[in-house]
């Protein structure tokens, strides 16, 4: 055979040839080992053929200078556009989990982290409702060395009870004080509650406290302090106007001694207001300013007259 009739013989059985992926396939019956092996080891002539030729390269044209890098951007943009997907997944929060920047409290879900360290604290247990006797003993404990009055709210805050139950048992205590004839009392002075030595045992306390030393106020102290404790809040020019005398050097000692205090200012003048002070309703034994004796008793009969005199 010649040359040329061995090339046709090649092109008609690679035309004729069919991939192996494209043959039907046979009926489903038990194959015969021997056909089986002898197709195996005995190769056709045509697939040799095939085989033996090199792979047919298609030419690879060169890309112009510019179209290299063009190249190169367009295969590094899907590279970006996935980083980019993929970093907006990462940053997205998934359901239940607080937004990066945000504080838990105001995403409304806890840390994770802070969650396990966390203490856990009981709400404070309410404090025991004491007993009469009790709540009476504890009572008179705080009485006895307090310094000036105390209101019963405050008495109620101390012993972690109601206020409403504390005012009937003080009351309870001052009377059974009065019905034994103790030398001591309870009574209510300066909006609250204090321990006071009784009217009628006053000589032998003051016998043991001044010692023969005396503290009383002057005549012209006493003056300017009852027209404050009537007339307040009063400047000093009212009250020197009332007694017709000046009256600075007094109205100090009554500040030094606590009885009075300045209360603001007047609005049209600047002076200074005095009133009275607790103290003064403690050692007077009142418990308003509205308790002091009425001034008409005290008054002369001709007020008027002497009124219009000094006009």
């Amino acid at each position: 055979m010649s040359d040329e009739d061995r090339r046709d013989s090649l092109a008609d059985q690679a035309a004729a040839w069919v991939p192996p992926w494209e043959r039907p396939r046979p009926p489903a019956a038990e194959p015969d080992t021997a056909d089986t092996a002898s197709d195996i080891t005995a190769p056709s002539p045509a697939t040799d053929d095939l085989a033996a030729q090199p792979p047919v390269q298609e030419p690879v044209s060169a890309p112009l200078p510019g179209e290299q890098d063009r190249t190169e951007s367009d295969r590094a943009e899907p590279d970006r556009a996935e980083s980019d997907r993929a970093e907006s997944d990462r940053s997205e929060p998934e359901p239940g989990e607080p937004v990066v920047g945000e504080s838990s409290e105001a995403a409304g879900v806890p840390r994770r982290q802070a969650a396990g360290r966390r203490r856990v604290t009981a709400a404070p247990e309410p404090a025991p409702e004491l007993s009469d006797t009790e709540l009476r003993g504890a009572l008179e404990a705080i009485l006895l060395v307090v310094d000036e009055p105390v209101s019963e709210l405050v008495l109620a805050q101390v012993l972690e009870q109601p206020a409403e139950r504390v005012g009937p048992v003080l009351d309870e205590i001052a009377a059974g004080y009065t019905a034994a004839g103790h030398g001591f009392e309870l009574r209510r002075a300066a909006g609250g509650w204090r321990l006071y030595t009784r009217p009628e045992y006053a000589t032998y306390v003051e016998r043991f406290v001044l010692d023969g030393q005396s503290v009383r106020l002057t005549q012209a102290a006493l003056e300017t302090l009852a027209v404050v404790a009537y007339k307040q809040p009063v400047t000093r020019s009212r009250i020197s106007a009332i007694r017709g005398v000046n009256c600075d050097g007094v109205i100090r000692t009554l500040v030094t001694r606590g009885l009075v205090e300045e209360c603001g200012t007047e609005t049209d003048s600047g002076a200074f207001l005095y009133r009275t002070t607790t103290l003064f309703l403690e050692k007077l034994g009142l418990n308003t300013v509205d308790e002091l004796p009425p001034l008409a008793p005290f008054l002369p009969d001709d007020v008027e007259e002497l009124a219009d005199a000094t006009r």
